[in-house]
């Protein structure tokens, strides 16, 4: 792994620790992918974050320049977006995204 997606890693670590007892960290999609009570909730891959968004937000969310629709096939996964490093350059804008992929994650538990 390089170092700078190494980086991005203990970034997300830090971001993600107000719910540390319930992430699991899993090898997933070519990165690194964190999971809340065993749903994906953000991730890195070729130095860019992986998010679930809820599906009501996704139009909101990719009109940032920096966020574009997850796509490893050709066609784009539902709930899935890609974010820029320009879009988590700042440990605020990291947050935002963590705070959204746990949110998604919660909405998918029985």
């Amino acid at each position: 792994m390089n170092p700078y997606s190494e980086e991005i890693l203990k970034r997300i670590r830090v971001a993600l620790q107000p719910w540390k007892k319930d992430i699991e960290e899993k090898r997933m999609f070519g990165g690194t992918c964190f999971l809340f009570k065993g749903k994906m909730c953000v991730g890195e891959t070729k130095e860019r974050l992986m998010v679930r968004i809820p599906a009501e937000r996704m139009e909101e969310v990719t009109s940032s320049p920096f966020v574009k629709p997850m796509d490893f096939t050709g066609k784009p996964m539902k709930e899935f977006i890609f974010v820029t490093t320009q879009g988590f350059d700042t440990d605020e804008k990291l947050q935002y995204w963590t705070e959204i992929g746990v949110a998604h994650a919660k909405t998918k538990l029985k």
